[in-house]
C-alpha cells in the first residue's frame, strides 16, 4: 500500500469531519461501487480514443452521488483528460432565454480542471496550446501565427469556429506583445463573461460572443480545442438534475429537456470528438412521469432501464 502524504491524509479528514467530498485523496477512501466506477472508466477511456459518452448517475439524496462524480473528474484528469462541473440551479440551466444557459457555461469554465491545475485552468489549456505551437513553428520554419491558424483550421467548421480561432490567436498576439489585457480579454471571451458583441469587438475584434442558444456548440469547440492542446478530450459534470425538474414554466422546461436529448442523441450518434457528459440527479428527477425527464417521451426512450435485465435480477451499467 502506498504511504499517503501528511497533507493529503490532513485535506481528507477536515473534509470528512465537515461532511463534504474532499478534493483530493478520494482514491484512499473509495470502497465498493467497483462496476459503476469500471463502467465510467470504460467511457473515459472512449473519449480518449475521440469518441463520445454520455452517463445519468441517479441516486437519493445522500447516497453518495457527489462523491461519485468527483471520483470520475479525479480518474479523467489522471487518464490526461480535462474537467468541467457544475451544478444545475434555478440561474444556470442547459437552455434560458435570460442568460440562465450562459450562466452554466461561465461555471463549468470556472471550474475547469487538469490535473495539474484541478481550477481555472482555461488559461492553462491556451498556453500548453501555445507551447505547442511555438515547437511545431520552429520544427517547420514556419511562423507562429500561421501555425496557430493551421492548427485550428479544423474548428472553422463548427458553431463560431472562425471567431474561437481569432481569440488564440489574439491571446499569442498578447503574449509576445507582453499585453496582459489583451490576454485577459481573450480568456474572458472563452470563459463567456463577454455580455455584448460590442464589448468583444471593441477587445478582441471578433463578432460574436458565447450566448444562451450557443453553449453546447461551444463545449464542442472546447472539448476539440482541448484535443488540440495535448489533452485527452473533454468531461462536462453536472450535478443536480433535479433543478430542471423545479422549473415551473413547461415550456422553458421542455426547452431543457430538448437541448438535454441534443446532447444524448450526438453522443449517442457518435457526432462529437472527445467530449462526454455525467449528469447527476435523483430518482424523481429521472422518472417523474409529470415533471421529469422521462415526461419528455424521447428522453424515456433512450434513458429507461435494461427491460431484460430488471426482469432477470442482472445489474446492467451499460446505460
Amino acid at each position: 500500500m502506498s504511504t499517503i502524504r501528511a497533507r493529503d491524509r490532513d485535506t481528507v479528514l477536515q473534509a470528512l469531519r465537515a461532511g463534504v467530498v474532499p478534493r483530493t485523496g478520494l482514491a484512499f477512501i473509495q470502497v465498493g461501487r467497483a462496476k459503476e466506477v469500471k463502467a465510467l472508466v470504460g467511457d473515459i477511456d472512449r473519449i480518449a480514443d475521440g469518441g463520445s459518452a454520455v452517463r445519468f448517475v441517479i441516486g437519493d439524496y445522500g447516497s453518495g452521488k457527489t462523491f461519485f462524480l468527483t471520483l470520475v473528474r479525479a480518474i479523467a484528469q489522471e487518464k490526461g483528460l480535462v474537467t468541467a462541473h457544475a451544478d444545475l440551479n434555478p440561474d444556470r440551466r442547459l437552455h434560458g432565454a435570460q442568460g440562465q444557459a450562459r450562466s452554466l457555461y461561465q461555471e463549468l469554465m470556472r471550474n475547469l480542471g487538469t490535473r495539474t491545475k484541478p481550477d481555472a485552468a482555461v488559461g492553462s489549456v491556451v498556453e500548453r496550446f501555445i507551447s505547442s505551437a511555438l515547437q511545431e513553428a520552429k520544427l517547420s520554419g514556419s511562423s507562429v501565427e500561421a501555425t496557430i491558424h493551421g492548427r485550428l483550421h479544423a474548428l472553422s467548421e463548427l458553431t463560431n469556429g472562425y471567431d474561437f480561432a481569432e481569440v488564440i490567436a489574439k491571446y499569442y498576439a498578447g503574449h509576445e506583445q507582453g499585453n496582459d489585457q489583451l490576454k485577459t480579454s481573450a480568456v474572458r471571451w472563452l470563459r463567456g463573461e463577454f455580455a455584448t458583441k460590442t464589448d468583444a469587438r471593441a477587445a478582441l475584434g471578433v463578432r460574436s460572443i458565447v450566448e444562451d442558444d450557443a453553449i453546447y456548440d461551444q463545449l464542442k469547440l472546447f472539448a476539440r480545442f482541448t484535443r488540440l492542446a495535448g489533452y485527452k478530450g473533454l468531461l462536462i459534470c453536472c450535478d443536480e438534475l433535479v433543478n430542471l425538474l423545479k422549473i415551473p414554466h413547461a415550456g422553458a422546461r421542455n426547452s431543457n429537456y430538448e437541448q438535454l436529448l441534443r446532447m444524448v442523441n450526438d453522443v449517442l450518434q457518435g457526432t462529437t470528438e472527445g467530449l462526454g457528459f455525467i449528469f447527476g440527479g435523483t430518482p424523481e428527477s429521472l422518472m417523474d412521469p409529470r415533471r421529469g425527464l422521462f415526461s419528455y417521451a424521447a428522453l424515456e426512450t433512450r434513458l429507461r432501464e435494461n427491460a431484460f435485465a430488471r426482469t432477470h435480477g442482472v445489474d446492467d451499467v451499460s446505460g
